[in-house]
């Protein structure tokens, strides 16, 4: 086993960042011990890295552990990028200091934004997710990738694609998938295999360009995209404005009536450019229930 120290550019708050992993049943989160299981693909094989915070918010580092060494040091670049080491977040707490989210961003201060670990489970969670409430959402996603996945040293790993086009929707009805559900994984899956779409180009495609690709895939609208988007790509100008999550924070913060137009959000958020992703994350996490397992 391998071990490296990272140290990384505060603010940097691992504990919110843990909080707001925990929410999803299927990582390996481990308070006490400030630790997350991390499962990657690195050159189409799985690896799991341990990453454990040792510093604080202003002073964040970090002890990363894993068994691979031949992989190690790609692995740890797609590990600066999934939990944003890459680029300081100084710039963005001070890009909203003096806007509408000032308290929300004091409040959740140095919480970055995470990427979903890989780019396939990415998109097949905003799938799953697409038109259920958050509960349920990850019940659902939990279900998928504990009857199709397999599990390596504690963490758990989606299916593959290979995997997922050979299911038959009778199997994911039987997990409480919609029959369109099933048709829209199988499908996206299908058309992984066969060439018709390749993720890895995403990274260096524009946010239209990834945006027009996607939503030609049969069950991915501009939600899903956008979703992609913010948590598989880390593109920092995302604001999804028909998400409810991002609707109802917006009622809350504003002390609306009902939820905000399109208008109202386009108006809302013309001064939070180009941070809107971070103006989303925080927006969701200002009304997320707060874990219990600290």
């Amino acid at each position: 086993m391998w071990t490296e120290k990272l140290q990384v550019q505060g603010p940097y708050n691992f504990d919110l960042v843990l909080e707001r992993l925990s929410l999803d049943p299927l990582q390996v989160v481990d308070f006490t011990n400030r630790t997350v299981k991390v499962p990657l693909y690195i050159e189409k094989e799985p690896i799991v890295l341990q990453v454990q915070a040792i510093g604080n918010i202003e002073e964040p580092s970090f002890i990363i552990k894993g068994h691979s060494e031949v992989y190690k040091s790609k692995a740890i670049e797609r590990l600066k990028k999934v939990f944003h080491w890459h680029q300081p977040l100084e710039g963005v707490s001070l890009h909203f200091r003096e806007s509408d989210l000032r308290e929300i961003f004091e409040e959740h201060r140095g919480t970055a934004i995470v990427l979903d670990f890989d780019y396939y489970s990415c998109l097949v969670k905003c799938i799953i997710h697409q038109q259920l409430n958050l509960s349920f959402a990850h019940t659902l996603t939990e279900r998928f990738v504990k009857t199709f996945g397999y599990q390596m040293e504690g963490a758990w790993f989606y299916p593959t694609p290979e995997t997922t086009a050979q299911l038959k929707i009778e199997q994911l009805r039987a997990i409480q998938f919609s029959g369109r559900k099933a048709e829209y994984v199988i499908g996206l899956s299908e058309q992984i295999i066969q060439g018709h779409l390749n993720l890895d180009i995403m990274e260096r495609l524009s946010d239209q360009d990834v945006m027009d690709t996607l939503i030609k895939i049969r069950g991915i609208g501009r939600w899903t995209a956008e979703n992609f988007l913010l948590f598989g790509l880390g593109r920092p100008n995302l604001f999804p404005k028909a998400d409810i999550g991002i609707q109802n924070a917006l009622k809350l913060l504003y002390g609306l009536p009902q939820k905000p137009t399109q208008e109202e959000m386009e108006t809302y958020s013309e001064k939070w450019a180009p941070y809107l992703s971070y103006a989303s994350l925080y927006l969701w996490r200002s009304i997320e229930k707060r874990s219990e397992k600290k």
